[in-house]
């Protein structure tokens, strides 16, 4: 997590804002709209899924990195387990997660069985959804105002 202004350099050479390990690839960055309130939402490539709060992350200066799911080094570094999709996800969004032709809602409350620490291992997602090849997610909609008489 990073301001705006960290991705910003007058001197063109020399300024590196990422660091990545070998083999490693940039994700498409993620606005956050409330650090309060928001959370994070990351999935391996084996179906593990954590969800934590954005103000858990800590905000560090150019090129540091941050720990979001625990993958064993070894497989880490072997390719096998890597962090398939990452997404910031309102407070109150329903998130439907899709794997091929099979698709799983998830509401608040059951976002909720996916919540753990920064950093830690995550929850396995049910049988025949661990490859999420996309997601969508629906913020809740404000109930329309009825005019007084």
């Amino acid at each position: 997590m990073c301001k705006h202004d960290d991705l910003l350099s007058k001197n063109r050479s020399g300024k590196a804002l990422l660091s990545l390990p070998q083999a490693a690839e940039v994700m498409p960055p993620q606005k956050v709209a409330d650090i309060d309130s928001d959370d994070i939402m990351a999935i391996t490539n084996e179906g593990r899924m954590l969800v934590f709060p954005v103000k858990e992350l800590p905000q560090l200066g150019k090129g540091k990195g941050n720990k979001i799911i625990n993958i064993p080094a070894a497989r880490a570094k072997a390719r096998e387990e890597l962090l398939s999709q990452l997404f910031v996800i309102p407070k109150g969004a329903t998130v439907t997660l899709h794997a091929g032709k099979r698709k799983l809602s998830l509401k608040p409350t059951d976002v909720d069985n996916f919540r753990g620490e920064r950093g830690r291992r995550g929850s396995m997602l049910p049988r025949g959804l661990q490859r999420v090849t996309a997601i969508e997610i629906s913020t809740p909609q404000e109930a329309p105002e009825t005019p007084e008489e």
